[in-house]
């Protein structure tokens, strides 16, 4: 562990804080600290890089702030879950103006979910295709019940992306898929119906390793989301 702690003289344009979380970063990586995994307390940071308490405490806001530690209270400092995700990094959350997010999310799903869609058929592993069909199931279930599906729409997107084995388009999903919990906020019996029977038939080509009907019900079911958008407009119109 000493060789990760190097004397912190360098990028000098950076504030001492700043190289100080480097540092931390440099140790987590190379040192493979594991996610739930604790750090050393700040007196053994502080005594190995050579800073004050102060200083380590500064860097570990930092991190803390990029998603890479948690603190958790008479514990300690940990490697979070998702290092270095941000939930809602984009800010969608702020974004007033719903449906118009709603339609600038549709521009961007619509040209990379088919896409995406068409790749998993194609590099699907066999052992992942029962896990495709039960979060599949779990979608229509909840639907079925009349419960809130968001999070299980949003986890049968994200598995298809994980299916294509790539784990930036994994990444980029985690934003757009935003839209969908605009979309489960609206108990519309058409676009539920249309959810059931697109992700039913997307799930198939998928596990039938078909990449055209993979990607063409996969767009069949994005395109289905630009006439909602149209029909919430309208009732938001006639609601004005």
């Amino acid at each position: 562990m000493d060789s990760i702690f190097k004397t912190v003289q360098q990028h000098k344009e950076l504030s001492l804080s700043e190289r100080v979380a480097e540092q931390i970063s440099d140790l987590i990586k190379e040192q493979n600290i594991g996610v739930g995994d604790k750090l050393p307390n700040e007196f053994e940071l502080a005594e190995r890089l050579n800073v004050g308490r102060g200083t380590i405490r500064e860097a570990v806001k930092l991190l803390v702030a990029r998603n890479c530690l948690e603190i958790r209270r008479g514990k300690g400092t940990f490697v979070t879950e998702k290092i270095g995700q941000v939930n809602d990094p984009l800010g969608f959350e702020y974004i007033t103006d719903k449906i118009k997010l709603a339609e600038e999310l549709y521009e961007v799903r619509v040209h990379l979910e088919p896409w995406i869609a068409s790749l998993a058929a194609k590099r699907i592993q066999e052992d992942e295709k029962q896990e495709l069909r039960q979060r599949c199931e779990a979608v229509e279930e909840k639907i079925s019940n009349g419960l809130d599906h968001c999070l299980e729409d949003i986890a049968f997107h994200h598995y298809i992306a994980s299916c294509t084995h790539n784990n930036v388009l994994s990444e980029l999903l985690s934003i757009v898929t935003y839209s969908v919990q605009i979309f489960t906020r609206f108990k519309d019996p058409d676009m539920l119906q249309s959810t059931v029977e697109l992700h039913r038939a997307t799930m198939e080509a998928i596990c039938s390793n078909d990449t055209k009907g993979a990607k063409a019900n996969m767009l069949k079911h994005i395109e289905s989301n630009l006439e909602n958008i149209e029909r919430l407009k309208a009732k938001q119109t006639s609601e004005i």
